[in-house]
Parts: C-alpha cells; structure tokens; sequence
C-alpha cells in the first residue's frame, strides 16, 4: 500500500498541532511554513479534519487551528482510514467478487492477515507516541491498547 499525499500531509498537520498544543490556536500560515504543505491544500485537509472532529477552528485575532482530542487519542490508523478509506492490500480482500480467483485462491488469506495487521500496528501507534519518540520511533515502546 502506498499512502497518499492527503494522508501523510495530513498526519504532519496533526502532529504539528499536537506540537503546538499549550500554545492556542495555530494560524494557517505557521503550520504551513513549518510543515511545508501550501496553504492551499492545507485549508482542504483541515476541512476533512474538521469533519472528521479531529481539529477546530477559532475565529479572531488569536484565531487559528486546535486539536479536538488529545494526542494520546489520535491514532495513525484513525487517519489513514479516513484520508484512504479503509484500505486492502488487495481488492479481493474485502471484495472477492472482484476476483474470480478469490474462491480458491491461497494466497488471499495470507493478504487478509497482512492487511489486519498492518491496519492493528496503525490502531495502536498515537501521535503522543511519535512526538515522544522525537522522531526515533520506536515500536517496542507501544504496547497494544
């Protein structure tokens, strides 16, 4: 599986804000410069981040962008799912229809498991667990939730 811009730029747009979190509201512009995403597409991931009650807006002179949760709570999996759906390794997995093969494939078990674990370290990783991590994430320091 190959991430989309959408979801990387949109993680680093959590990130920063869970960077700035005791800060208040960060304006468009600074996590622009800082993430290095146009403010364009910013405003656009930060709809969908609306929409998905992950980030809020605060209008005024001190205006800007908030996290709605904490980063503890954000998981890596809540994001790539809603920037990519929930996405398989393979169409077959969740639609075997599209393969006329699925039935009796043996291979296709095997790309279920795949993707159900991939999706499982996703669900268990928190923005607080990269930010902690400094940029030297480590795996062994994230126990299942």
């Amino acid at each position: 599986m190959k991430l989309s811009t959408k979801t990387r730029y949109g993680t680093r747009i959590i990130i920063e804000l869970a960077l700035q979190l005791n800060k208040g509201a960060i304006q468009v512009s600074k996590i622009s410069s800082s993430q290095k995403i146009p403010v364009k597409y910013l405003e656009q991931l930060l709809r969908t981040l609306k929409q998905a009650g992950l980030v809020k807006s605060v209008r005024g002179p001190k205006g800007g962008h908030l996290l709605v949760k904490n980063p503890e709570e954000i998981f890596l999996g809540e994001i790539v799912r809603l920037f990519e759906g929930q996405t398989d390794l393979v169409a077959c997995v969740s639609s075997p229809e599209t393969c006329e093969m699925a039935a009796d494939c043996l291979v296709r078990e095997a790309w279920y498991d795949a993707t159900s674990v991939l999706y499982e370290k996703l669900d268990n990783i928190s923005i607080a667990d990269l930010i902690q991590s400094n940029g030297k994430y480590n795996p062994a320091a994230c126990v299942s939730r």
